[in-house]
């Protein structure tokens, strides 16, 4: 699932560029991985859908940024707003919920949304950190309307979904788990943010030191992840899927390579075999080597169709990285699993 207008969110020199959704689909249809996916049709995302999840005040901040000059104006420092800009954030969005549409109506029995601009950063009201609407928040919101009782959300970006997670801090039917650096941009995303209310234990972060690589990655969702997914259930499962904490990437700090994240992949993919009828719907987040990007959303989509993934030809080979038992260990406790 994408659409052209995508490519058209542009101000020179930004890192979250075109050339990044350029990169995963001309690896897509290089690999022929492409011509064996279902081609779905996206739309737009309603006000009522956007609504459920944003305060008018973020749709009028977007408006009035892009009205402010003929290139881009800013919501802030890092996250810039073309006149084109809210029109393509709505069809991200809607592309979002169109594949979500093809899961939960059994057209497609999983999907991946190649969507930009990303969406995680994105709270309530405020448009940050690239993104200027939560197309997985608005995406999850919609499964809930529709009668999902219980939504997982994993989201394995270097940064935490702090968007994502305000949205639903105390909604106890989303599940959402994170692994992400900290301290880290945000900011968000201590272990003890494990949710509010009856809704507490129901929100997973997993706050990686720097240098943590693909043993410490694969271990957090085998010890942390994939155990919250078992103990809640879902009947769907959302992937928020920013490919930054590759070791090629120029704005990690941590050290995964395509094999790592091949690897959690794999065992998200299995746990909603398990438990959701395999119903998963990925949206793109960030990942900013185009090469690092482009080989794990095919290793990704490879999976999806039930394919063995091609290996990476430019196999990153960072340093061992720290040991993180202690941490996956107080995140268990935080929220229960101990």
């Amino acid at each position: 699932m994408t659409d052209e207008s995508f490519l058209e969110h542009e101000s020179p020199g930004h890192p979250e560029r075109p050339a990044r959704l350029r990169a995963v689909l001309e690896h897509l249809d290089a690999t022929g991985l492409r011509s064996r996916m279902l081609a779905l049709t996206p739309r737009d995302a309603s006000d009522d859908e956007v609504l459920a999840v944003h305060d008018q005040t973020l749709l009028d901040a977007l408006d009035e940024a892009a009205r402010s000059g003929p290139a881009s104006g800013w919501l802030d420092a890092d996250t810039y707003v073309t006149p084109r800009s809210p029109a393509i954030a709505r069809r991200a969005a809607g592309a979002t919920l169109a594949a979500l549409e093809a899961v939960l109506n059994g057209h497609a029995a999983r999907a991946f949304a190649a969507v930009r601009p990303p969406g995680h950063h994105a709270t309530g009201d405020t448009g940050m950190g690239f993104c200027l609407l939560n197309n997985v928040a608005i995406a999850a919101a919609a499964a809930l309307r529709a009668g999902i009782e219980r939504v997982a959300i994993v989201d394995w970006d270097v940064h935490h979904g702090n968007g994502t997670q305000a949205v639903f801090d105390a909604e106890p039917r989303v599940l959402y788990a994170s692994t992400h650096a900290y301290p880290f941009y945000p900011g968000t995303g201590h272990f003890r943010e494990s949710g509010a209310g009856t809704a507490r234990g129901t929100k997973v972060n997993i706050p990686l030191p720097h240098g943590t690589d693909d043993a410490g990655m694969i271990a957090a969702y085998e010890r942390v992840v994939v155990p919250a997914l078992e103990r809640f259930r879902p009947q769907l499962i959302l992937v928020s899927s920013g490919w930054d904490a590759h070791a090629l990437d120029p704005l990690t700090t941590l050290n995964v390579t395509t094999e790592g994240y091949t690897t959690v992949g794999r065992l998200v993919l299995d746990a909603a075999s398990r438990l959701c009828a395999g119903r998963v719907v990925v949206t793109l987040e960030g990942g900013y080597d185009e090469h690092a990007l482009a080989w794990c959303a095919g290793a990704l989509c490879a999976l999806m169709l039930g394919e063995e993934p091609q290996p990476d030809p430019q196999p990153a080979q960072p340093p061992p990285g720290p040991d993180v038992t202690a941490i996956l260990d107080a995140v268990r406790a935080e929220v229960g699993l101990a």
